[in-house]
């Protein structure tokens, strides 16, 4: 069932393949012949997570340009052609190519349907008797990463994949792998020869850098698997990608004292992290490299590069093939052609005109015979399939990918000394590891080699390397003592061999009596990392002499006296229009309970007691329910009188006799006082220490139950919700009369400043969060103070003419012209 869903799968993504082509125009990445290899190689590369927003494939020619993979590309080119012109491998036969540019690891798949379909079709059911592919073995592809990620899609119809780079262990399992072959000795070969490295100088105490994905992991797994049950111990090991700060990796070396660095990474991150050592002033280290960087051809020419220690590695000999820089200087000295009436599949353009056939030359080769080596196994695996002899091949012969697995598997062949075998996982059986040392001139000096066939063999020869001491080699023995502050943490079976791990956040470490674990400190208590002792936590609170505070008990103390003086004046002007218009007797009711409401103001600064934390709310939601009670009544009152009075005149009468507006405040009155009795009772505000808001400090607060007040906070959304709907109803009444215009601002200041409020608190949770909240409390006051009632006393004391009964009866006059008309 699995099978056929993989198969439906790959149907499916077969026959929306030619959606997925785009036109580009690289003559380089393709060539006609009798039969066609794949390619894949990571010309470019992307450093790092590929931002999209929709399915599409990746532009590589876009990306960084890798010059070393663009090397191995031209290798492919080169061998091919070198092939074509050889009358003894395959006579009358040509190899074509179509290579792409294999940039990302998961984003590159039309190239991989593109390779294993025919017609522009993938027939995943298709039997064996049926070409099921355009091409009859693929070379590629580098990393490993991207390898997992393709390779079934080759395994799944035995289509030969010979890798030039791909390393991890994983891929000699022929159960998951069966057409995978490769020409590049697997990890296991590199540990070995960097396992003999560190015997060799008796160095005991080491670190292991790798990267981030599959080739990095198996090598940290390979390694550690080495020097289990040895002297050998592993005193600090990293992952790198990208995001790596090195600042950091560095101080932790430091701090371990390793002088021992394995790099166990990729060209591109390998160069990152040397040059950051270049720029943090890393002195003194080993630094012993793998075969996928050691043979880099800038870095050793890199300034400050002495400064950063001694450089050895593990490579790929350099074997010069012959023909190619001849092939590379012809190659770069024809035009490029395009052909724009053919279309090609995208990820097959360099887009790296600037590339001279020097950079090319000059690039570091390393990866380059493994390259070579499997362009040759696929063509002698054609030749023995073809049944080729002396100046002809048997053509009519059916050439499919399955045969050519078969033949391949079987090779045994010469090339450039080298005899070319494959074991049963599809291992090579020849090679060798050259050990480098990258010497002051700036170049990859060999100093000894490891041999693997026909028998292991490992030399070095010390004398050749100049060591950055100019001493003999450095030592590197196990553990010191931790510093201050940090705990020991036992590495691999050894007693000998520990790292040092600094304490986190709210913990300490007792040498004396435990150094392997960190203690965490109590809840009054915190310790920053790394410390020997707890300290206790620093309590805040806003006091009464802090400036804030006095600013803003001053202003309630300025609103009592304010909303005094305007009871006197309006009281000494009672009977005028103007305050008959305000409300008359709900004025001085209004001024009353805002005087109330100032009193939650004084509770919220000094240390918080049960008293204080109730009173913080208490006055200013019972007393400010009463003025926006006054306000919709009022509004209502206006509306009633102007527009509802004609249509429903029993309406009026009702609330003219039993004080209706009289009877509305006292039930919203008394509906509040029973929610906040109700809701103080089941969950009462009381005094709260805030202790993990900020790690060295406690803030002193009230814990405020929101579900215990949400009846009253919504009882006073729903009175501001009716006064903001009665006076948007009275916007185009009289002027004097027209009180809408007034109360909504006030409405939208007291909605706008609570919404403020509220924000703040999410973003900020330090001691000042009470004097915003007291601000926003004495801001709600402040704006029926200022909008509503200022504006009236403006008009008694400084226009006393418009504040005359014949005044405000001409407005009521013009106003029922405007409405008859």
């Amino acid at each position: 069932m699995r099978d056929k869903h993989v198969f439906a799968y790959l149907y499916l993504l077969g026959c929306l393949l030619p959606s997925l082509r785009k036109v580009i125009t690289a003559s380089e990445f393709k060539l006609d012949g009798d039969y066609l290899i794949g390619g894949l190689f990571d010309i470019h590369h992307v450093s790092g997570a590929y931002p999209h927003y929709k399915p599409e494939t990746i532009t590589c020619s876009r990306e960084q340009l890798i010059l070393s993979s663009y090397r191995r590309f031209q290798l492919m080119r080169f061998s091919v052609d070198e092939i074509n012109n050889s009358t003894n491998l395959l006579p009358d036969v040509t190899l074509g190519y179509e290579i792409f540019d294999h940039c990302s690891d998961i984003k590159n798949f039309p190239g991989i349907f593109n390779l294993i379909s025919d017609n522009k079709f993938i027939y995943p059911l298709q039997g064996m008797s049926k070409n099921v592919s355009k091409v009859i073995a693929v070379v590629g592809t580098y990393t490993s990463t991207e390898t997992l990620t393709v390779a079934p899609l080759f395994m799944m119809d035995l289509i030969p994949m010979v890798s030039y780079g791909a390393a991890s262990s994983t891929f000699s399992r022929k159960q998951i792998f069966p057409s995978f072959l490769r020409t590049v000795h697997p990890n296991k070969d590199v540990i070995e020869a960097v396992y003999n490295i560190l015997q060799n100088f008796n160095w005991r105490w080491v670190s292991f850098l790798y990267s981030e994905g599959d080739y990095g992991k198996d090598g940290l797994d390979l390694f550690m698997k080495k020097i289990k049950d040895t002297e050998i111990c592993l005193a600090y090991t990293k992952a790198l990608d990208k995001n790596t700060e090195h600042s950091l990796l560095f101080k932790q070396l430091e701090a371990q004292r390793v002088n021992i660095i394995i790099v166990f990474a990729p060209e591109w991150t390998a160069e990152a992290l040397i040059k950051a050592a270049i720029k943090q002033n890393v002195t003194n280290k080993v630094w012993i490299a793998g075969d996928a960087w050691s043979l880099h051809m800038q870095l050793p020419k890199e300034n400050g590069i002495r400064n950063i220690g001694t450089v050895l590695g593990v490579a790929e000999p350099k074997i010069a093939i012959p023909g190619f820089n001849d092939f590379i200087f012809s190659s770069k000295a024809q035009p490029q052609h395009d052909n724009n009436s053919e279309e090609m599949f995208c990820n097959q353009d360099c887009n790296c005109p600037d590339v001279t056939a020097e950079d090319i030359i000059n690039a570091d080769p390393s990866f380059n015979f493994p390259v070579y080596s499997a362009v040759y196994a696929i063509a002698h695996a054609l030749h023995n399939v073809l049944q080729c002899g002396t100046g002809r091949c048997n053509k009519p012969v059916s050439v499919q990918p399955h045969v050519v697995l078969t033949v391949l598997r079987e090779s045994n062949f010469v090339l450039l000394n080298q005899s070319v075998q494959f074991d049963e996982n599809g291992d090579p059986m020849f090679g060798s590891y050259s050990i480098v040392f990258w010497n002051r001139s700036g170049d990859a000096e060999e100093v000894g080699f490891y041999n693997f066939y026909p028998f292991l063999h490992f030399y070095i020869n010390s004398t050749k390397i100049q060591w950055h001491s100019n001493e003999e080699a450095p030592e590197s023995f196990c553990s010191k003592e931790c510093p201050e502050g940090y705990s020991k943490t036992q590495e691999g079976i050894h007693t000998c061999c520990f790292s040092c791990t600094i304490c986190p956040n709210g913990t300490y470490i007792n040498a004396t009596e435990d150094p392997y674990n960190c203690i965490g400190c109590k809840v009054t208590e915190w310790a920053d990392r790394g410390s020997t002792q707890c300290n206790l936590r620093l309590v805040e609170y806003i006091p009464f002499t802090d400036s804030g505070a006095i600013v803003i008990v001053f202003g309630a103390c300025t609103l009592v006296g304010l909303t005094l003086a305007m009871s006197v004046l309006f009281a000494i002007n009672y009977n005028t229009p103007v305050v008959k218009s305000a409300g008359g007797p709900m004025c001085f009711l209004i001024l009353i309970c805002l005087s109330l409401c100032s009193i939650s103001v004084f509770f919220y600064f000094d240390k918080p007691t049960t008293a204080s934390c109730v009173l913080r709310f208490l006055p200013f939601l019972l007393f400010f329910t009463v003025c926006l009670s006054c306000f919709v009544v009022r509004s209502f009152q206006i509306i009633c009188i102007f527009k509802i009075a004609a249509k429903f005149p029993k309406l009026l009468n009702w609330w003219m006799k039993y004080h209706g507006q009289w009877l509305v405040i006292s039930v919203a009155f008394g509906t509040q006082a029973v929610l906040l009795i109700i809701g103080y009772s089941v969950a009462p505000p009381k005094p709260y220490s805030d202790m993990f808001s900020y790690t060295e400090i406690t803030i002193l607060s009230c814990d405020l139950n929101l579900k215990a007040i949400s009846g009253s906070v919504t009882l006073l959304a729903s009175l501001c919700s009716l006064c903001f709907i009665f006076s948007y109803m009275g916007k185009d009444l009289p002027k004097n009369y027209n009180e809408a215009k007034a109360i909504t601002f006030c409405l939208l200041l007291l909605i706008l400043t609570w919404i403020v409020l509220t924000t703040t608190s999410m973003l900020y949770h330090g001691k000042h969060i009470h004097t915003f909240t007291a601000l926003a409390v004495l801001s709600s006051l402040y704006c029926f103070l200022f909008w509503y009632f200022i504006p009236k006393c403006y008009i008694i004391i400084f226009k006393p003419q418009k504040n005359t009964q014949q005044h405000f009866q001409g407005l009521i006059q013009n106003y029922t012209k405007t409405v008859s008309q």
